[in-house]
């Protein structure tokens, strides 16, 4: 044998191996199926799992009422947070208001008033009458604003709450219904096991 004919033929035999091996066998093919069972268990897994954790749901729940109930699903709740939201902005905005006037009238010791004379000559001067908002009202009408600032604070740490206890039940279906009968009301919950 001539050493040209087996370094041919050598390197014939190791070019198509190396056709053969980068070609898959058949039976070296994934199995599909248990793949697909693999991706449904894992999907069943992820599906137990919150979309937020219950830290991550209490902290932006608490910086803004509503966001982490909407993105666990619960659109009423985030609803029903944002409302109470928006109400106590308006009302610290009027208790403001308020204090502003109470504040700007507190000095004012007279009220132009337009009466008729004996004579009848219409004439406007000044009366001294009370002090129309007195520094007590005007406490009254700061401790207002305190009081719907309490209200936003509070309704944040609730929001921030809900949020944590839904993110740590995300995984029990439950049903909860609320029945009216004549003179009381039934509450029942259904807890899956």
């Amino acid at each position: 044998m001539n050493w040209h004919g087996s370094t041919r033929t050598l390197a014939s035999v190791v070019t198509l191996a190396l056709i053969l091996g980068s070609l898959t066998a058949h039976a070296q093919r994934p199995d599909t199926t248990r793949v697909r069972a693999q991706s449904r268990a894992a999907a069943a897994t992820d599906s137990m799992k919150p979309p937020l954790s219950p830290r991550r749901a209490f902290l932006y729940s608490a910086l803004l009422p509503g966001s982490a109930q909407s993105v666990l699903g619960r659109n009423k709740a985030a609803a029903a947070m944002l409302v109470v939201e928006a109400m106590a902005i308006a009302m610290i905005r009027e208790s403001a208001a308020d204090v502003r006037e109470a504040r700007r009238m507190s000095g004012d010791d007279s009220v132009v008033a337009t009466y008729v004379d004996n004579n009848g000559a219409q004439t406007t001067q000044p009366v001294l009458i009370a002090r129309r908002f007195d520094t007590q009202y005007v406490h009254v009408r700061q401790s207002h604003v305190e009081d719907w600032i309490a209200f936003l604070v509070a309704n944040h740490l609730f929001s921030g709450a809900d949020a944590f206890v839904a993110a740590n039940l995300w995984d029990i279906p439950a049903q909860l219904q609320i029945r009216l009968a004549p003179g009381a009301a039934n509450v029942g919950a259904k807890l899956t096991w």
